[in-house]
């Protein structure tokens, strides 16, 4: 008797199911070390700011940081103790867990710590975080749940192995790093993307470009195909993943992506995002690939990764929807109203919201930030960029004259969110206090501003705005008397 229709259908769900979201070990390994790498390197970078980022008194008090992130259950283990030395721990279990990761010692307890830590971390600094710490969370967490210490580890000795995973956790996994850039891709299908113009503004250096970007993509006859062709790659090819999933087809979409972020890291300044894209792919390589490129060594050990565990598989189901609720949230037209607290609380549990829109819209304009800072002596400064003489109107180099990307970051959240007065007064007296204690009297600060200007590049239309973000001492109702208060404190007036 021929199989029933139904049994056709199972049979072949089955079979694309173990071909869609079976990873490799070996991959599994690749994703590991370039993970644990990432996180460590996103720890000592971070060290750069710890006294202005971490501090009790710094750029981010905690009464404004809960003011900020008003949600329930935003946990962070950097909060816990309000004190100089607990930024700077959670910054060394955040090296030390990416280390070990890297290595593959001890690695479930390794990427556990690594989960934790970055969490911590994104949430104590987060006016400065962006969707690429958001995603390395969640790519973190999946990792938990999945073996990848199981080849090429110290808890394995080093040795190959052969073999797949097909659980709830590598689907959550795949599908996460599928979904990141459907969305991003369908969320681009507006004016500002099909008009081809959006690539030449997002490389400009007055938005998300890097010296480089601007000089290979600023012109308009580039930024036409790079634009259609960015938001069709990231349209298509996720779903010719899910859709066709064999080697053949995956392994030009992995290699293609790899290039993406390659790309990415080199001609825009998003941080850690491309960092992080290029090690998540790893994950994808096809199991025939490593045995071409590793032909001539020994062969690999046979390998039973086991079965996850029902609290593992359950736990997975549940953030996978917990995920599903925040992206329909976000990627919905009712994202401006807010989640009810109890949805709210259990998506940040397990920290599963993230910037799903990345880069919707990208307007036709320049914008850069000035901290305007009057010395003792009458000198005026751009205190952000060095003390250097101020350049109110496009400062020279434009964003990537900041220190690094998460000034940036900083600095276009407190342009873009209107409850981020209070955290722009505390980066204002933060960078105020990191100077004066670093320059003698006659090059103290007395005032500072911290502006963002932006200017559109209609050809009808260049008018230019200028907004003040922030001032130190801070002003009154009326915009005013803060230089006056702080003379009499002084004893000048």
């Amino acid at each position: 008797m021929p199989p029933s229709i139904v049994a056709v259908a199972a049979s072949w769900a089955a079979a694309w199911r173990r071909a869609a979201f079976a990873l490799d070990l070996r991959s599994l390994a690749a994703f590991r070390m370039a993970i644990g790498l990432v996180v460590a390197a996103d720890a000592v970078l971070r060290s750069r700011d710890v006294a202005l980022m971490f501090a009790p008194d710094g750029m981010f008090p905690l009464a404004v940081l809960r003011q900020y992130l008003p949600e329930p259950c935003v946990w962070s283990l950097a909060t816990i103790v309000d004190a100089s030395w607990c930024g700077p721990a959670i910054l060394l279990l955040e090296g030390a867990a990416g280390l070990l990761m890297a290595v593959g010692c001890g690695t479930r307890w390794a990427t556990l710590a690594a989960w934790l830590a970055v969490v911590s971390v994104l949430r104590r600094t987060a006016p400065a975080t962006n969707a690429g710490d958001s995603w390395l969370a969640c790519l973190l967490f999946w990792g938990m749940f999945l073996p990848l210490g199981a080849a090429w580890s110290w808890d394995r000795r080093w040795a190959g192995a052969r073999g797949t995973v097909a659980s709830a956790a590598s689907a959550c996994l795949v599908l996460q790093i599928a979904v990141v850039y459907l969305v991003a891709g369908l969320s681009k299908w507006n004016d500002t993307w099909l008009s081809g113009e959006a690539m030449r503004h997002a490389v400009s250096v007055h938005d998300h470009g890097t010296r480089l970007g601007e000089a290979l993509f600023g012109s308009g006859w580039m930024s036409r195909p790079l634009s259609w062709g960015v938001m069709g790659w990231e349209i298509l090819a996720p779903l010719t993943l899910l859709a066709v999933p064999t080697a053949s087809f995956r392994l030009p979409i992995v290699f293609g992506f790899v290039l993406f972020h390659a790309a990415t890291c080199l001609i825009m300044s998003v941080g850690l995002f491309g960092y992080v894209g290029l090690a998540a792919w790893l994950a994808l390589v096809p199991a025939n690939t490593w045995d071409r490129a590793l032909a001539g060594a020994a062969p690999p050990q046979p390998s039973t990764s086991g079965s996850l565990p029902l609290v593992g598989i359950v736990t997975c189901i549940a953030a996978a929807v917990l995920a599903c609720v925040s992206l329909g949230h976000d990627a919905g037209p009712w994202r401006t109203t807010p989640l009810p607290r109890w949805a709210a609380a259990f998506i940040n549990i397990p920290c599963m919201h993230q910037e799903w829109r990345m880069f919707d819209s990208v307007r036709p304009q320049h914008q850069w930030v000035y901290a305007r800072g009057t010395l003792a002596d009458g000198r005026l400064i751009d205190v952000v960029r060095g003390g250097r003489p101020l350049q109110a109107v496009r400062p020279e180099g434009g964003f990537t004259s900041l220190p690094h990307h998460r000034w940036h970051k900083l600095f276009w959240c407190l342009s873009c969110r209107r409850d981020a007065t209070a955290v722009g007064q505390s980066v204002a007296a933060a960078l105020a206090r990191d100077w004066n204690a670093r320059h003698g009297p006659h090059e103290r600060l007395v005032s500072l501003e911290i502006r963002i200007a932006r200017q559109r590049l209609a050809a009808d239309d260049d008018t230019l705005q200028d907004i003040l973000l922030a001032a130190w001492p801070a002003r009154d109702a009326a915009g005013s008397g803060g230089l006056e208060r702080l003379l009499e404190a002084d004893g000048l007036r």
